[in-house]
């Protein structure tokens, strides 16, 4: 284990003031020769350093991974980035709002491990929750780096995941007096308002707009909180659901392109996995789909099934 500090030039200047210096676990397994690496990506308000968390009654996932590769599955190299920000996220994309993350990871995080570590060159990219979003989109964008991609109950279908969430975003704004007065409350408190930062967070990540006070605008009024059709079709167009037509071919490429999320996913998210199902098979693409009796929180025991399957994908 050793924590590789990178100073990231695409991170200068972030508009959040968020520090371009960060700090990335990098597990490498026991024994001689070259290994794939596995890009880790935490969910929302995690950052590289989460997945080393003690938890009761079961493991993190250098402790997960080390059992399993005792128990058969292929070593790999694990890479966890930092894409932790005020907003308690990233969404792991470029956006002028919150920072350029998705080149941090790609022209920056990719070439040093490569270059400092034992790496085989192939690899693959796995997370959970909004980092099962970033895995799917960073596969999708850039599949010539990553050749295997695992998403665990990741952001998609908007339409229900999203929206559903938008009506309380705009009263939190309007009884705060505006995005500037929310933000600046609930970042000074010590409980924050986490479902209505992650609805902002994504917004930053979704539409940003150099015109705006912070960069970034919401799909809606600011008064009555009446819908913006025009920008929640922008919202909208980030959605994995609508990316598959556009990425098919990087899809077709793919090693391996597994997805799942609980039957009872509090945010909707196994419906838009079958939705994500459905328009993939349309289009000829191969893929592993699951589902599993459980909700959206505490399932880190499915790395369990989609880590050896990562492993020797790229072996």
């Amino acid at each position: 284990m050793e924590i590789l500090r990178v100073d990231s030039m695409a991170l200068q200047g972030n508009r959040l003031g968020d520090s371009p210096v960060r700090e990335v676990p990098v597990y490498v397994p026991p024994g001689e020769g070259r290994f794939p690496v596995i890009y880790c990506l935490s969910g929302y308000t995690g950052g590289g350093k989460s997945w080393l968390n003690w938890t009761a009654w079961g493991e993190n996932l250098i402790e997960r991974w080390e059992r399993l590769t005792a128990g058969g599955a292929r070593p790999a190299i694990l890479a966890m980035p930092d894409c932790f920000t005020k907003l308690g996220g990233s969404q792991y994309v470029n956006s002028p709002a919150i920072g350029n993350y998705e080149d941090h990871i790609v022209s920056e995080l990719v070439p040093r491990i490569d270059a400092e570590f034992p790496s085989s060159g192939a690899r693959a990219v796995m997370g959970k929750s909004s980092g099962g979003y970033g895995a799917l989109v960073l596969g999708m964008r850039h599949p010539e780096i990553f050749s295997a991609v695992a998403s665990h109950a990741g952001d998609m279908y908007f339409e229900w995941s999203y929206r559903v969430e938008l009506p309380a975003l705009a009263l939190a704004l309007i009884r705060a007096g505006g995005i500037e007065a929310f933000l600046e409350s609930t970042l000074a408190r010590h409980r924050k308002d986490v479902p209505n930062l992650s609805t902002l967070c994504a917004c930053a990540a979704y539409l940003p707009d150099a015109s705006a006070p912070l960069g970034f605008r919401v799909p809606f009024d600011l008064e009555t909180g009446e819908l913006d059709a025009a920008a929640w079709e922008t919202f909208a167009s980030h959605d994995p659901i609508e990316l598959v037509a556009r990425h098919k071919d990087a899809l077709r490429s793919l090693r391996l392109l597994f997805f799942d999320a609980g039957l009872r996913d509090e945010h909707y998210l196994q419906l838009g996995a079958r939705i994500l199902a459905r328009r993939l098979r349309s289009l000829g693409i191969p893929f592993e789909h699951q589902e599993f009796d459980d909700g959206h929180r505490d399932t880190a025991y499915r790395y369990d099934v989609s880590l050896p399957l990562l492993a020797n994908a790229l072996a």
